[in-house]
């Protein structure tokens, strides 16, 4: 059985390598390059009966055959010459991956860090805006109606004439004083005192809302934002005693229970004396609103000195 087999597998090398190969050559008599060219041959044939298998099957098109290589020897050469190259088209998609996922990783912390960048803004301006909504706390402060008491001027007496006496005025409280001369007076309405009547030192005079230097120049003036006739709170007349008609020059002989009659345009309203007393010019505080209905009268004094002022204090009779 061993020597048909020799027999068959040297007639069968033969056949592949093409020369005449004695009928009892047997594997083990070939060298290693007869060998790999047998193997190689072998592959060939089995590869072209798969090929022609498609063939008839229809799952491949004929094509021209491409020229054999001269010999077995130069188609190793080419296999193993291929094989390094083949390693060198390799690396370069290895390194352009590399690279891109480098990119990658570098676009991935800058988006990271401008998300970080941008909540750390929109942080701020939320802090920012809620201090500047937040209201500070106020404080009260009081309302400024006067610096001084009016009626205020120069005796005629003086070197330099008739004039207002801002010297009475504290010097830091000058510019107040000025703005608040500035402003307009507001449209009378049918509760301001028109006339004012004083039966004991026999006044008889017309009011005018305002009492700056120019009103006073009219006759006696009703100090803006102060009470109204007849009502709770403190409404304040005031006059000149030694200029422009001297219209208040006797009010230190008023004593308690004395009339004093203010006229409206639509009634009369009879107020009795209850106190006089004199105080300095920044005294304002003779001034203040009552709870009770209340007129008080404001002129300079001592008669052509004019360094003080007279208050007289008047209560309505009506009031319940």
């Amino acid at each position: 059985m061993g020597a048909v087999h020799s027999q068959y597998c040297g007639q069968f090398f033969g056949v592949l390598l093409g020369v005449s190969v004695p009928r009892s050559i047997s594997a083990d008599d070939l060298t290693v390059d007869q060998l790999r060219r047998l193997l190689v041959e072998k592959r060939r044939a089995q590869r072209q009966e798969r090929l022609e298998n498609y063939r008839r099957t229809g799952r491949v098109i004929q094509v021209e055959p491409g020229p054999a290589p001269a010999s077995l020897d130069h188609f190793y050469t080419q296999v193993e010459t291929s094989e390094p190259n083949l390693t060198q088209k390799k690396s370069g998609p290895r390194i352009l991956d590399r690279l891109l996922l480098f990119v990658e990783i570098i676009a991935v912390i800058g988006l990271g860090y401008v998300l970080y960048s941008g909540f750390n803004m929109l942080t701020n301006l939320n802090r920012e805006a809620l201090a500047a909504q937040k209201q500070p706390t106020l404080t009260p402060t009081p309302v400024i109606s006067a610096v001084i008491l009016p009626s205020g001027h120069t005796p005629p007496t003086d070197p330099g004439g008739v004039r207002f006496n801002d010297a009475e005025i504290p010097s830091h409280l000058r510019p107040l004083v000025q703005s608040l001369a500035n402003l307009p007076t507001p449209t009378a309405s049918p509760e301001q005192v028109v006339r004012l009547r004083i039966p004991a030192i026999n006044v008889d005079a017309p009011v005018v809302l305002g009492d700056g230097w120019e009103q006073l120049k009219k006759g006696v003036g009703q100090h803006i934002g102060s009470g109204l006739p007849g009502k709770k709170g403190n409404l304040i007349l005031s006059a000149h005693n030694d200029i422009f008609g001297e219209i208040f020059r006797e009010l230190d002989k008023l004593k308690t229970g004395d009339q004093v009659i203010v006229y409206t345009q639509q009634r009369a309203y009879t107020y009795q004396v209850r106190q006089t007393q004199i105080v300095e010019p920044t005294r304002v505080e003779v001034m203040a609103p009552t709870s009770e209905a209340v007129v008080t009268l404001i002129s300079c004094y001592p008669y052509l000195v004019d360094n003080q002022r007279i208050v007289v204090s008047a209560v309505y009779q009506d009031q319940k």
